[in-house]
């Protein structure tokens, strides 16, 4: 007489014994499996323009490094940059005021808060001129040129491209921003007098600080002005280092289109090479619910 020992159904549980290896999956296993759940289908003019942020910012290092060329080469006078840059900002920051005023009618105060802020600034930057000068006076200047260069490339490569944020800038960014401060002040170290070195100082903190912020701003409001602020800074900066090197000129073209066309295209063409599995041994993901909790 023989008996026949029946097992009961196999259960996705880790908790209880079964009577199957730890190993055993049955023949639903395979039922939740998906594939490439998260792909996304790009349009390859609308990553054209999203690649615009790339194009700006590498634009605005090397209009920045044309300005301390001609300034380092006596081809442009402190007092002018400093005067092109006091107008710049002050057109930006009377745009940003009067778009931010509309819907918040009380920064007022902010207002004066930011104007206080920005003269003391510039008036400690004034006083530091001659120090800054005299920073890096036994430091050969081979030196200067290839910390510029790996400080600008972290720039680059540390920038915050994609955040949203208008106003605050946070880590990664910070260091990017830092970065290109530090590289600034590398560079007005090699500068002849104390106001080409405030002028330098000040655009860069301009320049650095400021202004991606009212580029940021900018693409918020409208893709045709962002679309219009990238061939700006690009025409710019071509006819600014056209009377440097035309050798450079021709790499900077290559590059901006390089990543202003082909990347896109490449983005796109190799999407399709995109091969990801989910399924039931992923890790499990708790989904939290961030609530305010009531003072006590």
């Amino acid at each position: 007489m023989t008996t026949t020992q029946t097992k009961n159904p196999w259960r996705k549980l880790l908790w209880i014994k079964q009577d199957y290896p730890d190993n055993y999956v049955d023949s639903t296993f395979l039922e939740e499996l998906q594939k490439n759940a998260n792909l996304r289908s790009y349009d390859y003019w609308t990553v054209v323009m999203e690649s615009g942020v790339i194009s700006q910012h590498i634009s605005s290092i090397v209009i920045f490094i044309a300005v301390f060329i001609y300034l380092y080469l006596d081809m442009l006078s402190a007092q002018i940059l400093i005067i092109i840059g006091t107008i710049f900002t002050s057109i930006g920051y009377i745009f940003w005021d009067l778009s931010i005023f509309k819907t918040d009618p009380s920064y007022e105060y902010t207002r004066r808060k930011t104007a206080k802020g920005a003269i003391v600034f510039f008036a400690t930057l004034l006083g530091l001129s001659p120090i800054l000068k005299t920073l890096t006076k036994d430091t050969s200047s081979d030196t200067i040129w290839a910390l510029t260069v790996i400080l600008f490339l972290a720039n680059m490569l540390f920038h915050d491209y994609g955040s949203g944020n208008r106003t605050n800038i946070k880590f990664p960014g910070s260091l990017s921003t830092n970065a290109a401060i530090f590289a600034s002040v590398l560079l007005a170290s090699r500068l002849p007098s104390n106001s080409h070195v405030f002028g330098l100082m000040s655009f860069a903190v301009e320049w650095f600080a400021l202004f991606p912020i009212f580029r940021r701003y900018t693409k918020s409001l409208s893709a045709n002005f962002n679309i219009a602020l990238t061939c700006l800074l690009f025409l710019l900066a071509t006819a600014l280092f056209l009377h440097i090197s035309k050798a450079i000129v021709i790499l900077y073209i290559s590059g901006i289109t390089f990543i202003t066309f082909c990347c896109p295209f490449w983005l796109i063409w190799i999407q399709k090479y995109k091969n990801e599995i989910h399924g039931p041994w992923d890790e499990a993901r708790p989904k939290l619910q961030r609530t305010r909790l009531a003072a006590d």
